[in-house]
């Protein structure tokens, strides 16, 4: 041994208490954090005037202009039956009709997953968040850009199972494209069922496909608990500017009957498919929401139902959608006050982002939506994480980085302590004038539970960082996907109850030639 080896002091080895304490924080873990419960007043910016004129202005706009009901007899028929004009395919409701027609709807209810310590109550000062839903293609550090397959919706789907800051499995997180479309719903609800234990969303691309989620949850939970109890959400969305087609409204009178929630949502682009004004914007949500819970509560009183708005802005250079823009946070905002007004969960925000890769425009935009979404006083969040280039994207590591920063959320939405422990006036007194705090009592007591701290990025020193190859938060992410993937272990599910999912599925696929349009 060399002289300078025998001076230098011993390294401290790698198995000490900072290793265990970083071992620990980074372990994965099944455990999901309870619903956020709100203990932050929630951020107005409207004030009584601007709403009333809202109100008002909606009014006037199903009265006056009306909605349509399109290819749906039907429906034309329940809301002439509510006394509703009804000329052609367009539906015009009396002043004070839609609203009184919507008080029937649950200011909240509980949604139920097959695992009931991981129900979620949805309405009043509750956060509920899922991820991402609807792309056509996934992307990843190592892959790039590619058309989604259920290989890939399955990886997500355990990706939310083994988020502790999510609390729903979603839906549609991405479209199986390597799936028939007529059957790719079976498919994806499979996957939620058996790879998860959280609450999840049906499917809505044709009625027949929301018969089927209904027939499959009464395999999941039982026939008797299905028609007591609310087991599914589903994403029913307008076509803006006032149309309501009759995909969408078959989905949603299938749940609407049978008592199972849907989220009733505009879909905004500003300056094509409402006006480019915020209060403009905001009239027309509001009617085109009270027309289609008061449809709901047509269907059956009682149903539960999400105030739901999807808001961007256009970017009028080029036609594209923009994200995280002020006249977004307005629009969520304002609607936020509408949803409660009216006594209505509300759904709104989420990851939404312009960018292609999860860069700093991702994060920004991120932010920005996220944040807003929870002064804003959504209840729930669908496309909590995952999102990328306007929708089009889920992408694996920004699903990873934006679920390690719905932590935040919850911290933000606990508020400030005012506890004796909170004030924390023995520490004052022991440090003193002059001294720190690292070692005093109070720090010992609290110092694991003080600071919110991030699962995947990175804290090092530079010459620590530097060592382990100066990794970016991209890279970071895609080892805490594998990491995950890689540990991942299924919920117990009974053995019959799968063989029966397995044996419907089978039979459904078999009864219909595919079909990819």
């Amino acid at each position: 041994m060399s002289d300078a080896a025998q001076k230098a002091p011993a390294r401290r080895g790698r198995g000490g208490g900072g290793a265990a304490r970083r071992a620990e924080r980074t372990a994965v873990s099944f455990d999901t954090a309870k619903t956020i419960e709100r203990k932050i007043p929630n951020l107005e910016m409207l004030s009584d005037e601007a709403l009333d004129i809202i109100e008002a202005n909606a009014e006037t706009v199903l009265e006056e202009i009306g909605v349509a009901f399109v290819d749906n007899p039907e429906a034309l028929e329940r809301w002439k039956s509510v006394g509703a004009s009804v000329d052609g395919e367009r539906v015009r409701i009396p002043k004070g009709l839609a609203r009184k027609l919507c008080a029937t709807a649950p200011s909240t209810f509980v949604q139920h997953a097959r695992n009931p310590e991981r129900n979620v109550t949805i309405g009043g000062d509750n956060l509920v968040l899922a991820p991402v839903y609807g792309p056509p293609f996934v992307r990843d550090k190592d892959g790039g850009r590619r058309y989604a397959t259920i290989a890939d919706f399955e990886k997500f789907v355990k990706l939310a199972y083994m988020s502790k800051w999510l609390h729903h499995s979603g839906g549609t997180v991405c479209e199986p494209t390597d799936v028939p479309v007529n059957k790719r719903h079976l498919d994806m609800l499979m996957a939620h069922m058996t790879l998860s234990d959280k609450p999840f969303m049906g499917s809505v691309t044709e009625p027949s496909r929301a018969r089927d989620s209904i027939e499959m949850c009464e395999i999941l939970f039982g026939k008797e608990f299905v028609a007591d109890n609310t087991v599914m959400t589903s994403l029913i969305n307008i076509n803006s500017p006032l149309t309501f087609d009759a995909t969408m409204m078959g989905a949603l009178e299938v749940y609407a009957s049978h008592n199972q929630a849907a989220i009733i949502s505009p879909f905004i682009v500003g300056g094509a498919m409402a006006p480019v004004s915020v209060m403009g914007t905001l009239t027309q949500v509001l009617a085109e929401v009270m027309a289609g819970i008061a449809y709901s509560q047509i269907i059956r009183p009682g149903a539960p139902v999400i105030f739901g708005t999807f808001v961007t802005s256009i970017d009028m250079n080029s036609g594209a959608p923009t994200f995280g823009t002020p006249e977004a946070a307005h629009i969520t905002n304002g609607a936020g006050q509408l949803a409660r007004r009216l006594g209505v969960p509300y759904r709104s925000a989420g990851s939404f982002n312009g960018s292609k890769l999860p860069d700093a425009q991702a994060a920004y935009e991120t932010s920005n939506s996220l944040n807003m979404g929870l002064l804003s006083g959504v209840n729930f969040m669908l496309h909590a994480c995952g999102w990328l280039e306007g929708g089009l994207v889920a992408d694996f590591e920004k699903f990873v980085l934006d679920a390690d920063q719905l932590g935040t959320l919850h911290h933000m939405a606990k508020g400030v302590e005012i506890d004796e422990n909170a004030q924390a006036m023995d520490a004052i007194r022991e440090v003193g004038p002059g001294g720190h705090y690292l070692g005093c009592a109070h720090t010992q007591a609290n110092f694991k539970t003080a600071f919110w701290r991030s699962d995947v990025f990175d804290y090092k020193p530079f010459e620590t960082w530097e060592e382990e190859g100066a990794r970016d938060s991209q890279t970071l992410a895609a080892t805490r996907v594998d990491t995950l993937l890689g540990t991942y272990v299924a919920p117990p599910l009974d053995p019959e109850i799968r063989a029966k999912l397995e044996a419907y599925v089978a039979q459904k696929k078999a009864s219909e030639p595919d079909s990819f349009m």
